[in-house]
């Protein structure tokens, strides 16, 4: 839909319309779940058609890009769902004490280093989706060191709140790659 006296035209790609299909009435889990999963396809969106274009900073002397986003997500994932939540000992894929910016700083435009980004953040998201369906309900706790216990319904809120913050900043940085904005 073209919005008259806009400066831009608004991109979109197959499915972006579908992205916030999901149920407005009905069960908690199934509502939490379906505006994560449209957070998630809104950072897809957001990347949709770039390469090493995705390691692109936004401006000094910030180290934030799309492709780091990606990364940083996959670690946000990982650690709420697979170590928080499910209980693996697992380490973060590209931070750690050592390297605590290593999601961005490691946002190379390297074809491989995309690959390899997209890869983690999408094993992620199917851990986490198959995570969630499994969940026997919402009230299920795993402990952080940060918050302390959790239960699973705060994890969902706040995985839709990680991802709504930063596709904001996708917004800004995509547009700043080529002009492209979207919803």
């Amino acid at each position: 839909m073209r919005i008259p006296g806009r400066r831009i035209e608004l991109f979109s790609s197959a499915g972006s319309e579908d992205r916030f299909g999901g149920p407005a009435t009905g069960d908690e889990r199934s509502m939490l779940v379906a505006v994560l999963d449209a957070q998630r396809a809104t950072l897809k969106l957001k990347c949709s058609g770039l390469g090493p274009e995705l390691a692109r900073r936004s401006v000094p002397p910030s180290s934030l890009s799309l492709l780091g986003l990606v990364r940083h997500l996959a670690d946000v994932e990982r650690r709420w769902f697979r170590a928080v939540l499910a209980g693996h000992d697992v380490e973060l894929r590209f931070s750690s004490m050592d390297v605590p910016e290593g999601d961005f700083d490691g946002a190379a435009p390297d074809p491989e280093v995309v690959q390899e980004s997209w890869a983690a953040w999408r094993a992620e998201v199917a851990f986490a989706q198959a995570f969630v369906a499994g969940a026997p309900h919402l009230d299920l706790e795993g402990h952080d060191a940060w918050r302390g216990t959790v239960s699973l319904r705060w994890v969902l809120i706040h995985m839709i709140e990680e991802y709504a913050r930063h596709n904001g900043h996708a917004d800004l940085i995509r547009e700043r790659i080529d002009g492209a904005v979207g919803v």
